[in-house]
């Protein structure tokens, strides 16, 4: 190359180096972990630990679209434990479902039924629509904790009046709002489901709090279902990444849809070797956040707030109200303490990351906030009667650091 020629390639390769790396990113990532242990408002912000990262580095580096050694093993691992034929790694819950949920269905007109509160339902973005064509039927549960037999023989579709959209998929989730489905129901549904010819999906990204509370084989919890889905990056504190599990020919299918998608990935080594280490070192983590859990709830009952929704796994959902508080004001008080809290609405989620400082520091914010109003002549009411099903979760954008 002439001189002219090498000076014109070295300012287009200046122009496009990117250096993403702050001067102080030590400080910076220490301030982040700080925050992330005082952060109430979902478990998907817990980040890799300095030795998740080491773990992941050491990783083959195939291609997933091809063959990678790593991403392999994990998918054969997670179907092993689950008692599935196989598994496939994807970079989400939301897009591990939607694949379940097309690999399912074959021909429209066909419905989905599920619990109106479910992920699938509410936050995928009408992913069963545009992905699948398919109707959902979305059941509020009478008990306001679980969907049962009953309310899945009332309300599935099996008429052959073309009136209606034949349901072919019941999907369910375990945990729901951090709840546990009773196993003896999810056969009861199973059973019936499948004598009549319907598939059964969970939606399992928070399966491992059910096996860790309840002391439950994943074969056991799984067993009665068709195809499954599993997150890492939730309650296990991985990056990225979900597994679907299922039949090898149902696998396959989801495995064609997931590059239809766009969903196919490269060098995913690393990220099937992080969330092996938290399958080994996070997992077991699950029993002191169920533990603090119970100990925020706690409290929160001893300073008179009405709990919606009881910590069964590692969510709490709770109404301020009742001694007078509102939401707003318990996030804008935690944000002003010296180590700032980050919440949200009526959700709490401890995680494997949640400090117990950060607990205490919250029930010091609620029951400050409760005796003031106290002072202030605030009579707390019994607001304990039951009325139309109401979804617990009172959603609030919190306001995090940059």
């Amino acid at each position: 190359m002439s001189t002219e020629t090498d000076n014109q390639l070295a300012s287009v390769l200046d122009e496009l180096k990117l250096d993403l790396i702050s001067q102080n990113h030590v400080i910076e990532n220490a301030s982040k972990r700080k925050e992330i242990a005082r952060t109430f408002i979902s478990d998907t912000i817990t980040v890799p630990t300095a030795e998740m990262y080491a773990y992941g580095a050491l990783a083959t580096l195939g291609d997933d679209v091809y063959h990678e050694p790593s991403t392999a093993a994990l998918e054969a691992h997670v179907a092993k434990i689950t008692g599935k034929e196989a598994g496939l790694f994807v970079s989400s819950g939301t897009l591990s479902n939607q694949l379940a949920l097309r690999s399912h269905l074959v021909q429209p007109p066909y419905s989905v039924l599920l619990d109106t509160r479910a992920h699938i339902n509410k936050y995928e973005a009408g992913g069963a629509a545009f992905h699948s064509g398919a109707h959902t039927i979305a059941i509020e549960p009478a008990n306001r904790h679980h969907l049962t037999l009953e309310e899945v023989k009332n309300n599935i579709i099996i008429s052959s009046d073309f009136h209606f959209a034949p349901t072919e998929v019941v999907a369910l989730e375990n945990t729901l709002n951090g709840t546990i489905m009773p196993q003896d129901e999810i056969v009861r549904i199973s059973e019936y489901v499948h004598s009549i010819g319907v598939k059964f999906h969970l939606d399992g990204a928070r399966i491992w709090h059910v096996a860790v509370e309840t002391g439950t084989p994943l074969k056991e919890l799984l067993e009665p279902f068709d195809s499954v889905s599993l997150c890492f990056s939730k309650g296990l504190g991985a990056p990225v990444g979900s597994v679907l599990v299922g039949t090898k020919d149902f696998i396959a299918r989801a495995r064609r849809f997931r590059k239809l998608f766009g969903g196919g990935m490269r060098q995913t080594g690393m990220l099937a070797a992080c969330a092996a280490y938290s399958l080994s070192h996070n997992l077991p983590q699950l029993v002191r956040v169920h533990a603090l859990a119970k100990r925020l709830q706690a409290g929160l009952e001893e300073i008179g707030v009405k709990i919606l929704s009881r910590a069964e796994t590692c969510m709490i959902f709770y109404d301020p109200s009742s001694v007078g508080v509102t939401y707003e004001e318990i996030a804008e008080r935690g944000s002003a303490l010296p180590e700032p809290l980050i919440l949200g609405g009526s959700r709490l989620v401890v995680h494997i990351q949640t400090s117990e400082e950060a607990v205490e520091d919250f029930l010091s914010v609620v029951r400050q906030l409760a005796q003031e109003k106290e002072e202030a002549g605030f009579v707390p009411t019994n607001g304990d009667a039951a009325g139309a099903f109401k979804d617990v979760y009172v959603r609030r954008v919190p306001k995090t650091t940059k």
